[in-house]
């Protein structure tokens, strides 16, 4: 049975209107969060030990257990995403917390990462507000106005190895130990970086120090760099995808974006659970104060939003040579098709 608020008829809402449907949703369940950071974070460090124990007779071994202990660090970093919404804990403090350490896990100064991520989901969609927690993305008609070195440069960013491979990499190894989208913002931002560059330098010392350089590279760096490339591939397809949503500022509505701008991933279940049900991102958008174990029950109470932006994993990869946005078809388009719409007109 449909669970609505009184006197709402979710048929052809607009997207405005799920907000308060979806407000009934957002209260956390402090013993549920707790025991979903513990099944995440336990085997994430039993994997961890298991690896650097592993690492004295066999590094093929070694190295495939701190693989697929990725996907526990990208688990632990969903919520950690969670809490930078407040929506992990009733109390902000004790999520904020939660989130600070997890941060010098996932190596993300959590209160800069919160502070770009909130201006990501204000402006997700504004073509009159872009390059702050977003993926940089041109329309055709600024893809062409560009020079040639600027196409190219363009065209190399967005290439699959340097979005999902080098770019990750960089981002949270170097970009994250500076605070560079808040520098003019306070020294609260810089304190965040600061203290999670140190906490993290004490932790590598340590790490190199009991197990030895092969504990960095075979365990640390596998897990982190993997992590980071699914990360960042799951944040990618969640907005760019063919029917995706933008709109130039004066035209830009919040909550169309969010509905609209913002795909349904709908993965296997194994995947939902280590992505902590990220998927379902355009609830997530229209209501980011639902904890993440609660986003399942919203569809299964919601059946019209199951199918609103639905991508599956198959569906997805195709999203990888989609590049630039053209304002005349609205859609995301990829370099040949957008050279053919330039010599069509």
């Amino acid at each position: 049975m449909t669970n609505l608020l009184p006197e709402t008829d979710s048929t052809n809402m607009a997207a405005r209107d799920w907000v308060r449907v979806l407000a009934k949703y957002r209260e956390p369940d402090a013993m549920r969060s707790s025991f979903e950071l513990a099944v995440s974070a336990v085997p994430f460090i039993m994997l961890w030990v298991l690896a650097c124990y592993v690492a004295q007779y066999s590094y093929l071994a070694a190295f495939a257990i701190s693989a697929a202990n990725g996907m526990f660090l990208l688990r632990l970093f969903c919520i950690q995403h969670d809490c930078g919404h407040g929506s992990f804990y009733d109390n902000r403090n004790v999520s904020d917390w939660v989130g600070r350490v997890l941060g010098v896990v996932t190596l993300t100064p959590y209160d800069v990462w919160r502070r770009t991520h909130s201006i990501h989901h204000s402006h997700a969609g504004d073509l009159g507000f872009r390059g702050i927690g977003d993926v940089m993305t041109l329309t055709t008609e600024e893809y062409h106005q560009r020079t040639p070195f600027g196409r190219f440069l363009y065209r190399a960013y967005r290439h699959p190895i340097v979005m999902f491979g080098i770019g990750p990499t960089y981002l949270f190894l170097l970009q994250h130990r500076l605070p560079v989208s808040c520098m003019d913002q306070g020294r609260k931002y810089w304190i965040s970086a600061m203290g999670t560059n140190a906490a993290l330098a004490a932790i590598l010392t340590a790490i190199v120090y009991f197990g030895g350089w092969q504990a960095l590279f075979l365990v640390f760096l596998p897990t982190t760099i993997i992590a980071a490339s699914i990360g960042v591939w799951l944040f990618y397809v969640q907005h760019q995808f063919e029917t995706t949503q933008w709109d130039d500022h004066e035209d830009w509505q919040l909550h169309d974006a969010a509905l609209h701008g913002s795909s349904h991933y709908d993965l296997p279940p194994i995947l939902r659970w280590f992505t902590a049900n990220i998927g379902i991102h355009h609830v997530h958008h229209l209501y980011s104060r639902i904890p993440f174990y609660r986003l399942r029950e919203v569809l299964d109470d919601h059946e019209e939003l199951v199918d609103c932006s639905r991508l599956t994993l198959r569906q997805s990869f195709k999203s990888a040579r989609l590049n630039l946005w053209d304002t005349g078809s609205r859609r995301l388009v990829s370099f040949v098709t957008a050279r053919q719409l330039r010599n069509a007109d």
